[in-house]
């Protein structure tokens, strides 16, 4: 959520969604407040840092460390106060295991953890210890709820594919294997105890894995179509269809308009025909303007002659306060 005041943001929450609310986010606070620093401030046993990279796994605790667990203990008293009473679900958010060793680096080197086998092991096991700690923390201090754990995963399918540059950018690590995979995720979820959701906001998304790794449901953020995708008639970003298509409903295309063809023969308007029939882009149908059925738009008593397609712009009128 934008801004940086906690105790407005769970208010918002809370009167807004009373029947299901969060624990909100606010990374505009600075480090601490992001995903990974806010997951991070749970790991047992295992220190992280700020760089001028972002996060990275340090020999001792720290200040960053100190100030990103203090941020989440405020947090938690904000909630405690406004959902004070509650009873039903409320959800709570925490950075997945392949998403958090994809964004903190190595002590020692510029890669980050998923280049080292180990460290991701290390990593999966503490994070399994701090999200339970952190889920009967919760339960505490709010007693009627029922939790819902959601595990972000944005980075989960460039793990899968190799897609994870290394420190130079030049090339990519390696990709994991799917059991592996599936054992490090099973391994957070089944530590919770908890009723599991895995979002990912990736264009791709390892369904196998997720379901294999125990994930009760599985969000998705709808990707926008792109130019590209919209002339080929409701395609989303990387060639795949729309909601529509998949729930068997093929999005419509719009025909050329009756006319001359567009430019070069194509049967399409051109931008002239667009202007004056379509009233905006192609594929846009244009509303009736207010008068406009006729070609004339009524002014000052007077009738003008105007394009069929023409649209009045409303005048602004400044009213002093």
């Amino acid at each position: 959520m934008p801004g940086t005041n906690p105790a407005e943001a769970m208010r918002v929450v809370a009167g807004e969604l009373p029947d299901f609310p969060h624990l909100p986010e606010l990374p505009d606070r600075g480090p601490g407040a992001d995903l990974t620093g806010r997951t991070a401030a749970l790991l047992i046993e295992i220190p992280v840092e700020v760089t001028p990279r972002g996060w990275r796994l340090a020999e001792r605790p720290g200040r960053d460390l100190v100030r990103a667990r203090n941020m989440l203990s405020s947090d938690l008293d904000v909630m405690e106060e406004a959902l004070d009473g509650f009873r039903g679900p409320l959800k709570i958010q925490l950075c997945g295991p392949w998403t958090l060793a994809a964004t903190l680096e190595l002590p020692r080197t510029l890669n980050v953890a998923i280049a080292d086998p180990g460290a991701v092991a290390e990593l999966t096991a503490s994070l399994a210890e701090g999200a339970a700690a952190h889920v009967a923390e919760i339960a505490k201090r709010v007693p009627g709820a029922h939790l819902v754990v959601q595990f972000d995963e944005p980075a989960l399918p460039a793990v899968a594919g190799g897609e994870v540059p290394t420190a130079s950018g030049l090339s990519r690590l390696r990709p994991v294997e799917a059991e592996t995979l599936r054992e490090r995720l099973a391994q957070v979820i089944v530590g919770t105890g908890k009723y599991t959701v895995v979002h990912s906001c990736a264009p791709a998304v390892p369904f196998g894995i997720i379901r294999a790794a125990g994930g009760r449901c599985r969000v998705l953020r709808p990707q926008p179509a792109t130019a590209r995708g919209r002339r080929r008639g409701g395609r989303g970003r990387g060639g795949g269809h729309g909601a529509a298509d998949r729930r068997g409903a093929a999005p419509a295309r719009p025909g050329p308009p009756a006319g001359r063809s567009g430019p070069r023969g194509t049967g399409r308007p051109g931008r002239r025909q667009r202007r004056g029939q379509g009233g905006g882009r192609a594929g846009h149908p244009a509303l009736p303007a207010a008068g406009a059925a006729a070609g004339h738009v009524a002014r000052a008593g007077r009738d003008h002659p105007r394009p069929a397609g023409w649209r009045a712009r409303p005048r602004l009128t400044r009213v002093p306060c």
